[in-house]
């Protein structure tokens, strides 16, 4: 379904922030994205959606395919159009609107608005407590309230695809595990791809197929999820897991060490 080919991306001409990704997102499936800080995870998801113009970004180098037609290049109101939706990482929310407003915003760009009403109901199925806030002014909501509004904003855009950017940031362990559940149960029962951008690896490993490692703007690693869940670097770099099961602090970890086994 997605498909990027050795993208380069450049902000303010001269910040050369991915150095040739290459990944793929096949229909009906969960992909992860793992990686650091500044890894260039949510500059991949921005490439995707169109946004990269509003942080003065730019794809120079590769091409990005959605249903085998190339998307680098359009304007993301077009993007959304083709059936992508980013959900962007922070829970950005028109504040002064309540719940149901902002959940009219998501169907804004759909042609389709006869089917308005039925996706809202889909989105209080997936997220009761929504129902019961749909009077509530967005801007008093709680962290994970807020997440779940910001999911069932772009589930009101009838998305083939979404773009999930740490999903799981700052939300309590219950949250956590509620949040992916839904997750799941929307892309089994709505058949919608996900592209998964997340920090907290032992989780976006447990709900997707497969997995892509980044380290400085480019894929280090990728495989099964399964597998990447086996494998040592992630067990002691993301899992905190040394290789006879204590956990490691960080700090302790030379980051040539990681860099050498990434890439050998």
């Amino acid at each position: 379904m997605l498909r990027l080919n050795n993208i380069e991306v450049i902000y303010s001409d001269v910040i050369l922030v991915l150095k040739g990704v290459s990944l793929e997102v096949p229909d009906g499936k969960i992909i992860s994205l793992l990686g650091a800080n500044g890894a260039g995870k949510t500059t991949t998801l921005k490439a995707v959606s169109g946004v990269l113009y509003t942080e003065l970004g730019e794809v120079t180098d590769g091409s990005i395919e959605f249903d085998g037609v190339r998307i680098d290049g359009k304007a993301p109101e077009e993007i959304v159009q083709m059936g992508i939706v980013q959900v962007m990482e922070g829970r950005r929310l028109f504040e002064h609107l309540t719940v149901e407003e902002n959940l009219w915003v998501g169907a804004y760009a759909r042609k389709d608005k006869e089917g308005i009403p039925k996706d809202l109901e889909l989105v209080y199925h997936y997220f009761p407590r929504l129902k019961d806030l749909r009077k509530q002014v967005s801007g008093y909501l709680s962290g994970g309230e807020r997440q779940m509004l910001v999911m069932g904003r772009a589930l009101m855009s009838h998305p083939k695809l979404m773009l999930l950017d740490e999903p799981s940031l700052g939300l309590s362990p219950l949250l956590v595990r509620d949040i992916f559940e839904v997750i799941k149960k929307i892309n089994r029962e709505e058949k919608t791809s996900i592209l998964l951008v997340e920090q907290n690896a032992k989780i976006a490993l447990s709900t997707s197929e497969f997995g892509y490692i980044m380290e400085n703007g480019r894929v280090v690693l990728d495989g099964p999820s399964p597998k990447l869940k086996e494998n040592e670097d992630i067990k002691e770099f993301y899992l905190g897991l040394s290789q006879v099961g204590k956990r490691k602090s960080f700090r302790e970890v030379k980051h040539y060490r990681r860099r050498k086994r990434w890439l050998s």
